[in-house]
């Protein structure tokens, strides 16, 4: 397999693309044939393509990858006009944490289940490269929540997340509670399983469960969904997206903060959990044709609208 070397070149914009990343789902093999011809039909199309480094090693064992460049996030970060996510919510969740500071575009193909964020069906790659190259496609910007974790005054632990931030319950059954600052004001002191801070990406995702509100991408806010509170007064709140929001740790037995769903901190009593809007944000690309309301209809199964309409 090659390894990624520096490179000194002057990369298209995204709406022409000629250095394309692929990253796949790492633990799937059912993604090696179509990534493998999805990297053959770009090399033809004239495209330098790289692999992601993990999805190489691990596609690598079922399919023959070893003619194209094999590069880490921080090189696709650096080179790639634009990256190519096979698999579902998760991978793309992962791969846009990473990809964030670097403002690389994402485009999604599903290989998973539901595919809030990779709307390409397997079946439509092809024609869809097509287009993506192109440039018939959409952009469409989404944010990002930036947290970081505090204890005794000392930073512990940040990151980003794309869906969600929750914080909630560990492995112990019992109920946690925390204080809710939005900027700096004294909101309310909530006992409950743990509270979902979600973005409008994440809307669709834990905190629709939990009773929370569908957010447009293009809707500036970000959601307060409480996972089984106490009090049945305490409802899913909407703030700004340039809302400071700080959870304080009053009393806890066993609690823990994730971001994604994939990046795990353990906290404990008196440690402080601020978000806000993260500097950076993500840039999907969508295919020709698509609405956020149809994808909608067709993951939720919503009903149709008549045939004719």
């Amino acid at each position: 397999m090659q390894e990624f070397a520096s490179m000194n070149r002057s990369f298209a914009s995204s709406r022409n693309p000629r250095t394309i990343a692929l990253v796949g789902k790492y633990h799937s093999m059912e993604i090696a044939e179509s990534l493998r011809r999805l990297a053959e039909y770009l090399y033809e199309r004239g495209v330098s393509v790289f692999i992601e480094r993990e999805t190489s090693e691990h596609i690598g064992k079922k399919v023959d990858l070893s003619r194209w460049v094999t590069c880490g996030f921080n090189d696709i970060g650096a080179h790639a006009d634009l990256a190519i996510v096979l698999g579902g919510d998760g991978t793309m969740l992962n791969a846009a944490r990473r990809l964030a500071r670097y403002c690389v575009p994402l485009v999604g193909v599903n290989q998973g289940r539901l595919g809030f964020m990779t709307d390409i069906a397997r079946d439509d790659l092809l024609t869809c490269m097509d287009d993506l190259l192109d440039g018939r496609f959409t952009q469409e910007n989404r944010l990002l929540l930036a947290a970081e974790v505090t204890r005794d005054g000392k930073e512990i632990a940040e990151n980003l997340a794309l869906n969600d931030v929750v914080v909630d319950k560990g492995a112990i059954g019992r109920m946690i509670e925390f204080e809710l600052f939005i900027d700096g004001e004294f909101i309310y002191n909530l006992r409950s399983d743990g509270l979902i801070v979600s973005t409008p990406t994440g809307s669709t995702a834990y905190a629709l469960s939990a009773n929370g509100p569908i957010l447009h991408p293009q809707v500036s806010g970000i959601a307060l969904v409480p996972l089984c509170p106490h009090a049945l007064t305490n409802r899913p709140i909407l703030v700004s997206d340039r809302a400071e929001i700080e959870l304080r740790i009053t009393h806890a037995t066993d609690c823990r903060v994730h971001f994604d769903g994939q990046v795990t901190v353990d906290l404990s009593r008196d440690d402080a959990v601020r978000l806000h809007r993260s500097e950076y944000s993500i840039c999907f690309l969508h295919p020709p044709g698509y609405s956020y309301f149809a994808m909608l209809r067709q993951k939720l199964q919503w009903s149709e609208r008549p045939k004719g309409e």
